[in-house]
């Protein structure tokens, strides 16, 4: 079996309280078999069962997806299997007024909020049931009445965009609104992540940064890139906290999400988070992980699971059994089909939408084309 990077190694568990436990620990709150290791902190009504049942849906929905594009029915896909937990655990912190920027495995943030099944699949077909009509790659997903904004394939630059949303929301005196960023541990090599801490942690604007470090950027191991300690302890270089959680864990995601969230809402500024994870899956679609990586080790971390984990803790508790988690993919399966078949039935985009949404009035040179185009004779 390959060695762990230092990033997989787990530090010992201190304190209740995630910034008690810092940048070299790791705050859980729920071990690997499901069982508390920690005083469970008081959880909104039903959030638990709720989270479990939106870890399952993703799962079951990006299983469909990638099946789509293995049929070529749609031209790629990023699945986020065994991240849900880091995935809804933050993006669950989060109250509805506040403004997200993700990276690339975080759309069931978006359905959380609110986002419509049909648009979440149509920006993967790009077609006319598309609001965005097909003019960003699949998996870009971006929501407006959610306050889910698009990402850039850029890595990192996310980062700088939720760092200046943060920084004007507080411009505005708007108080009651943060913003949460997300990045993969890939991204904090990039320009943006230096500038976004940097420019965040400046002003004490109000942003959450989430790094999702599932071990692998693409086929470049976390001890390829960087050589501290953990990403969290990076944060201490800008001048803001640094947390390091069991991502697999999406109890203490949450937690530790909510408290950075709550400070960052009483104008104390930005806190930096490590989810400790691990993509069980490739990249995207387009990648073949047991090309660069040990895929004994991937074995290891399904027995971590944050599906499986969060179930038995459930059981434990009396709020799931086999019966309902049954029942509820059966329903869920049926809603996802549903939801393929009406989007894949609809019509390509209309092509004269090239020349749509890009000035307020269109220029002669614009319109000459879109004459030529359409096939009309220009004078």
């Amino acid at each position: 079996m390959a060695k762990k990077s230092k990033s997989a190694q787990a530090a010992p568990k201190a304190a209740t309280d995630p910034y008690a436990v810092g940048p070299l620990g790791l705050f859980q709150l729920v071990d690997e078999t499901g069982r508390e290791v920690l005083p469970m902190p008081a959880l909104p009504n039903g959030l638990a069962v709720r989270l479990l049942e939106a870890m399952l849906f993703q799962r079951a929905l990006d299983q469909r997806m990638l099946n789509l594009q293995r049929q070529g029915r749609i031209g790629f896909y990023g699945t986020a299997k065994g991240q849900e937990g880091a995935v809804l655990g933050s993006g669950a912190a989060f109250e509805e007024q506040d403004w997200l920027f993700p990276a690339l495995r975080e759309g069931a943030i978006a359905l959380w909020r609110g986002m419509k099944l049909d648009h979440y699949i149509a920006q993967c077909f790009g077609n006319a049931a598309d609001p965005t009509l097909g003019r960003q790659m699949p998996c870009h997903y971006s929501d407006g009445p959610s306050r889910y904004v698009s990402l850039s394939s850029p890595i990192g630059t996310q980062i700088s965009h939720a760092a200046g949303a943060a920084r004007a929301a507080q411009i505005k005196g708007e108080t009651h609104r943060i913003v949460g960023g997300w990045l993969g541990d890939g991204a904090t090599s990039s320009n943006d992540f230096h500038s976004g801490l940097n420019f965040a942690a400046v002003w004490k604007a109000p942003v959450v940064f989430v790094c999702q470090n599932n071990q692998w950027a693409i086929s470049v191991p976390a001890a390829a890139q960087t050589a501290s300690e953990t990403f969290a302890v990076k944060a201490s270089a800008y001048g803001m906290p640094g947390l390091r959680v069991d991502g697999n864990d999406v109890l203490a995601c949450y937690v530790a999400t909510k408290l950075a969230a709550d400070r960052a809402r009483r104008g104390e500024g930005p806190t930096f988070i490590e989810c400790l994870t691990f993509r069980l899956g490739g990249h995207s679609s387009s990648d073949d992980p047991s090309k660069y990586r040990d895929e004994d080790v991937a074995k290891v971390w399904e027995g971590r699971d944050p599906l499986l984990r969060h179930r038995s803790w459930l059981v434990e508790r009396g709020e799931w059994d086999d019966k309902r988690q049954e029942d509820f993919l059966a329903e869920a399966g049926l809603k996802i089909s549903e939801a393929i078949e009406r989007v894949e039935a609809a019509a390509a985009v209309p092509v004269d939408t090239l020349f749509t949404d890009v000035w307020a009035g269109t220029p002669a040179l614009l319109q000459d084309q879109a004459d030529r185009l359409a096939g009309e004779e220009v004078v």
